[in-house]
């Protein structure tokens, strides 16, 4: 699907509506190295990132000229070339309950220049992708945010949390099972092609995780240019005891006034089997002279806890909403994914951008569901976002219900979509 979507024309009703405030929507040609830089200043602009300088330029070239890149310009001002609206977007194979992996058009990058607020520059983009996706039969869009208060109004929902670690490796010990394996430093261009197979596995082990192009994977096991701490970023892969490669854990070690008392700020913990998982945070939990781990988007299900000898040492000092999933193409995206318990259920869905308005009946037999459109009355009544929310088997349903996003059968839509493993994206896009 890759030429496809990236030749795929601008949405037609975004245009417009871009054209009637006075801007322009357009494809932005990757391949035009003087356009491209452009987008990507206004990219780093919008989050506040640096004006960085060639080699940064080069470098996000080269790993992101696979995506659908798209601007709105002012041609009114002097500095036209540089859009006041970015988005760009892909195809990401995303697994779901049941280990398949379902076409989901992956949304990034989506900033709005200060001096364009109020506009319609967000609704033009955001909604112009979601048209854009379903004219190429993608049954799922997903995102992960800055705001959390935005995306609602496309139909999307929180669909993964993530917790935040904060371990005071002087306060705690190991009391995990004995780790077997070999853990060894190595270097990121090296390990590369191993570090991709890896995380393969690591994808497709969990639903909510994404199939990761070459410029996710390799800032997983690296710095990337411009990186103020490159120096000081390492990399350890675990081994099986059978000489598989299983796992590693790339990290900057942070100094404080105590010498005995460093931090480590681990960038990804990426671990394809319980050995991996267990050796490498025993590796983490550790290593001499520090006195801190700190570690980001792990699981809401993370052991870390009785691994340890002191369950108040391994702290989660926050969680929240990180992968946010909406869906398309209801029977495409219900049909894809596996259930633990067998059901029949009504659901008439809601969707305010109409995409995925309809009633359809779920029918779920030894597992595998079959989804058609029906007039019989409805079991729960959703909107998009909240089925969205539940979709991966993210234990939702009851809160939703409780504020009053879902409406009927409350328990028999929780027995259904619910699964045993909470649904994790372990990483940023």
């Amino acid at each position: 699907m890759t030429e496809t979507y990236l030749t795929q024309p601008i949405d037609e009703e975004s245009a417009r509506a871009v054209a009637e405030a006075g801007l322009r929507l357009s494809l932005v040609d990757t391949a035009d190295a003087a356009a491209f830089d452009e987008w990507l200043l206004a990219d780093f602009r919008g989050f506040h990132s640096g004006r960085y300088g060639t080699e940064v330029l080069v470098e996000a070239r080269d790993y992101l000229s696979d995506r659908r890149t798209t601007a709105v310009y002012d041609d009114t001002i002097a500095a036209a070339a540089s859009p006041v609206g970015t988005v760009n977007s892909w195809v990401a194979p995303l697994t779901v309950p049941g280990g398949a992996a379902i076409d989901s058009w992956a949304i990034s990058s989506v900033t709005v220049a200060p001096t364009h607020r109020r506009r319609g520059i967000a609704r033009a983009l955001l909604g112009g992708e979601l048209r854009t996706a379903r004219d190429l039969g993608v049954p799922v869009a997903i995102l992960t945010v800055s705001e959390s208060v935005i995306y609602g109004r496309w139909g999307f929902g929180p669909a993964t949390f993530a917790g935040e670690w904060r371990v005071d490796t002087k306060r705690v010990r190991w009391t995990g099972p004995a780790t077997t394996g070999r853990l060894s430093f190595t270097e990121p261009e090296p390990y590369h092609e191993t570090g991709y197979a890896v995380l393969g596995k690591v994808m497709a082990g969990r639903a909510g995780e994404i199939a990761l192009s070459r410029y996710l994977a390799d800032r997983l096991m690296g710095p990337l240019k411009g990186n103020p701490d490159a120096d000081k970023h390492r990399l350890v892969r675990y081994d099986s005891a059978a000489g598989e490669p299983e796992g590693f854990v790339s990290y900057v070690v942070k100094g404080t006034d105590d010498f005995v008392r460093h931090t480590v700020e681990v960038t990804y913990l990426a671990a394809a089997t319980d050995e991996a998982l267990t050796a490498l945070w025993r590796f983490l939990l550790e290593l001499d002279l520090v006195a801190e781990v700190h570690i980001g988007t792990r699981g809401i299900d993370e052991p870390l806890p009785h691994l340890v000898s002191d369950i108040r040492g391994a702290r989660v000092v926050g969680v929240e909403d990180h992968l946010w999933v909406r869906i398309l193409d209801v029977p495409d995206a219900l049909t894809a994914r596996r259930y633990e318990r067998d059901g029949d259920l009504v659901l008439e869905v809601t969707d305010d951008l109409g995409f995925a308005d309809g009633r359809y009946r779920l029918r779920v037999t030894d597992g595998e569901g079959r989804v058609e459109a029906t007039t019989d009355a409805p079991d729960v009544t959703l909107p998009v976002s909240s089925l969205s929310s539940i979709y991966l088997g993210h234990d939702a349903a009851r809160a939703l219900a409780l504020a009053g996003k879902l409406a009927g059968d409350v328990d028999a839509i929780d027995r259904l979509f619910r699964t045993a493993v909470p649904p994790r994206l372990s990483t940023w896009f």
